[in-house]
């Protein structure tokens, strides 16, 4: 699992049969302390996110597993809502 910011959403009127009516949120991958984290992505959204939260999500096999339909072609799933972080610094300070 990893933090990621919910920054946008996607429409696609045409995609796999298998996510219809599956919401679709562009995620920038962060740090513990909110500082991004690679490039963002797409990821399908099991929890009710919004643009702007804080999220959980997980990549590769594991992701489909939360979509609707097993047989989604889904590489990112929204897993949880962060509500808050408690991360000591490097070093212990």
């Amino acid at each position: 699992m990893m933090l990621g910011l919910i920054t946008g959403h996607v429409v696609a009127t045409r995609k796999d049969e298998h996510l219809i009516g599956a919401k679709l949120l562009i995620v920038q991958p962060i740090l513990p302390d909110g500082t991004p984290a690679g490039g963002p992505l797409v990821a399908v959204d099991t929890v009710g996110a919004g643009i702007g939260e804080m999220i959980i999500y997980a990549v590769g096999s594991v992701a489909s597993r939360a979509a609707q339909h097993p047989e989604a072609p889904v590489d990112a799933a929204i897993i949880g809502i962060v509500d808050s972080v408690d991360c000591p610094r490097a070093g212990g300070l």
